[in-house]
Parts: C-alpha cells; sequence; structure tokens
C-alpha cells in the first residue's frame, strides 16, 4: 500500500467557479499573488478546519497536501501546502514555486533531508523522498497538467530553470 491509499488522496472533479479561479491563478498576476499569500492563508485554513480543507481545496476544487519539512538551515519544522499529484502508488510534488524564478525552499529542505511528514484531510504519514527521474517528471506534469491546467504555464514561465519533482514514498 503506498502514500495515496494511506492519505486517501483522491482527484476531485473541479466545477466551473473553481476551474476560473484556477485559471485566474495561473495568470502571472495570479501566480504572483498566490506566491505572495496563498500558503499562509492555506495553512490557516488547514489548521482551523482540523485539516480538512485549505483556501485552495475550497476555491480551486485542487487535492492539497501538508508537507512538514526540516529547515535545512534552522533545522526547524516547515510546513507547505503542495498539490498531491499521483505517481503510481506514491505522491509525487513540483517545485514550480508559482513559475516564479527560483525554487522553493521545501525544495532544498529535502534535498538536505529527505524524511517529511505528509498530511491529507485528518490522515497524516511518514514519507521519504527522492528526486523523479526524467521519464517520472514528465509524466508527473502530464498528470498535473490534467488536475490543474496552470502547471503549464508554470513550466513555462520558468524554462530558465529545472523544475524539480519529488516522489514521496512511504518510510517504511
Amino acid at each position: 500500500m503506498g502514500v495515496l491509499n494511506e492519505l486517501g488522496i483522491g482527484a476531485p472533479k473541479s466545477n466551473a467557479a473553481q476551474r476560473t479561479i484556477q485559471y485566474l491563478a495561473a495568470s502571472t498576476p495570479g501566480a504572483w499573488l498566490s506566491s505572495k499569500f496563498l500558503h499562509g492563508v492555506d495553512k490557516l485554513f488547514f489548521r482551523s478546519s482540523n485539516g480538512r480543507v485549505t483556501a485552495t481545496s475550497l476555491l480551486a476544487g485542487l487535492p492539497v497536501v501538508m508537507l512538514t519539512t526540516t529547515g535545512r538551515k534552522s533545522g526547524q519544522p516547515r510546513k507547505t501546502p503542495l498539490l498531491g499529484i499521483s505517481s503510481g502508488e506514491n505522491v509525487a510534488i513540483i517545485g514550480s514555486n508559482f513559475g516564479q524564478k527560483l525554487a522553493p525552499g521545501w525544495v532544498y529542505n529535502l534535498e538536505s533531508n529527505p524524511v517529511a511528514t505528509l498530511a491529507y484531510g485528518n490522515n497524516e504519514v511518514t514519507v521519504t523522498a527522492r528526486r523523479a527521474d526524467k521519464a517520472e517528471t514528465d509524466a508527473t506534469f502530464e498528470i498535473a497538467t490534467r488536475v490543474y491546467p496552470g502547471y503549464g504555464r508554470y513550466r513555462a514561465r520558468a524554462d530558465h530553470r529545472e523544475i524539480r519533482v519529488m516522489v514521496l514514498e512511504l518510510d517504511r
């Protein structure tokens, strides 16, 4: 049994209003705004709902997982809401950083210490991250753009860097 089954992650169907939110969030101004505020709002919703929803899952109908890494410099726990993408029985996460110039901090944290926790709803598991190979990265982007079309735009905007994809496997 993999991470997907352990956490009960599914790919919900987005309604028309949620698809509109997704379209706006994928635009250059929407991605910039999301990169500045969305993680904090998602964490607030996650905490106040006891892990049932995030702003992104509610407004955009997307499968948001909460990743807790260990800060590579601080050694402190760092929580980050991310879209959980199916990768076989595992979960893949994409370091697109909304198509911004630099990779997100959680990528460096996982490269420094690959053991993390992943939560979805009321379920939480310990995972080990590994960098996806080229074939896994391409497959993840293909699946991800079906779940959230913004990933295609992010990849185009960040074509100056390699967007890292991490595969999260159960830590047994």
